[in-house]
């Protein structure tokens, strides 16, 4: 059977990294070889060192979105169907990017329809960020031109999913599904926990039924879109953190909350803080969460015991100035906590204006 190319977006904290590992595990269940594509503007991800210790193929594409590296997209697909023949690719692009069905599904559709028979595009949204760019729940949000790139991943999506609903009380999640469905009516709208594995079965039977259909390509602002992007900062660090044997998972959550202070006081949002500890002996991993700067960290996965020495990758995305961020999260690593921190890798920058290889426009 010809592989099917599955593409998950969504905005910086939507969850499509651990919506992406339970949809790998339910068709690994089917019989289904699996491989992962991640997608980054720079080095040295999070998402590639959870999906990689899952024991799933991965290939990472760095240096720009899907869109801006179509070639290197067909070129890491063609690396894992060589070492792995997946029945199914699932991809996730960058999360504060957009028009991916018209720069990315429509044309792999068009050059490779041979190859790959394209999947529904879904959208995750995380429902409190989506409650208050709705207008459904005060509380901070994002400037203007930021909020018009998650607007208009929503509107180009066949499905968008609404994820979390175990944080969600019934009437929240039934106020949150009509504004979806008010202010997007094209798309199908699903709910599901990535946490829990809640509505994964529906949601990879909807993906199923029939290759991604058709649309007129939608109206968009390169140059809203452009400035939206260039007022995030992107940060990437990758250290090695040694000490007397400690707990990984206490010094995870500290580490979070104390980011999250520095960063509120100094009037920067979080988009997207995540990051992984793995000790040294590389059996054991520990994940932690924060989708937005008055959010609470989440440890997704957490260490068994203490240990002396592993590595530490943050990535961080927030509306700010890069360097700013850089320097006040360099400080705070470097204060005495009974851990030292030797940072390896780190880069600050905010993403170059989207520059698509292909983009098909279709008319109806």
């Amino acid at each position: 059977m010809t592989p099917r190319y599955l593409m998950v977006g969504g905005f910086l904290g939507a969850g499509k990294t651990t919506a992406l590992l339970q949809l790998a595990q339910h068709y690994r269940t089917l019989g289904q070889r699996v491989g992962l594509i991640t997608n980054d503007q720079s080095t040295g991800l999070v998402d590639t060192a959870l999906l990689s210790h899952h024991g799933f193929p991965v290939e990472e594409i760095t240096g720009g979105c899907f869109c801006c590296r179509f070639n290197t997209l067909t070129e890491a697909a063609a690396k894992l169907t060589e070492a792995n023949m997946p029945d199914l690719f699932l991809a996730e692009p960058v999360g504060s990017c957009t028009d991916l069905a018209a720069t990315v599904s429509y044309p792999l559709r068009r050059l490779y329809g041979d190859n790959f028979t394209v999947a529904p595009y879904t959208v995750l949204i995380d429902p409190t960020r989506a409650e208050r760019i709705l207008g459904l729940n005060a509380g901070k949000s994002f400037s203007p031109q930021v909020v018009y790139i998650y607007r208009k991943q929503l509107e180009e999506a066949d499905i968008i999913g609404i994820n979390k609903i175990d944080t969600l009380t019934e009437d929240r999640l039934e106020r949150l599904m009509e504004a979806v469905r008010t202010s997007f009516p094209k798309s199908n709208i699903i709910t599901l926990s990535a946490r829990t594995g809640d509505g994964i079965q529906a949601w990879a039977e909807l993906l199923d039924a029939a290759p991604q259909d058709t649309r007129a390509t939608m109206d968009l602002d390169y140059g809203t879109y452009a400035d939206g992007e260039a007022l995030l900062g992107w940060i990437n660090l990758t250290a090695l953190v040694e000490g007397d044997e400690f707990d990984g998972n206490e010094y995870l959550v500290s580490m979070f909350n104390e980011i999250q202070q520095v960063l509120q006081h100094s009037g920067i949002e979080i988009a997207h803080l995540k990051a992984t500890l793995a000790p040294d002996d590389g059996a054991d991993l520990a994940i932690a969460n924060l989708t937005r700067g008055d959010g609470s960290v989440e440890l997704s996965h957490s260490l068994d015991g203490g240990f002396c020495s592993g590595e530490l990758i943050v990535n961080l995305r927030a509306e700010g100035d890069p360097d700013v961020i850089a320097s006040l999260l360099r400080d705070m690593l470097s204060r005495d906590s009974g851990v030292r921190v030797s940072i390896g890798h780190l880069e600050a920058f905010r993403p170059g204006k989207p520059m698509p290889t292909h983009r098909d426009v279709v008319m109806k």
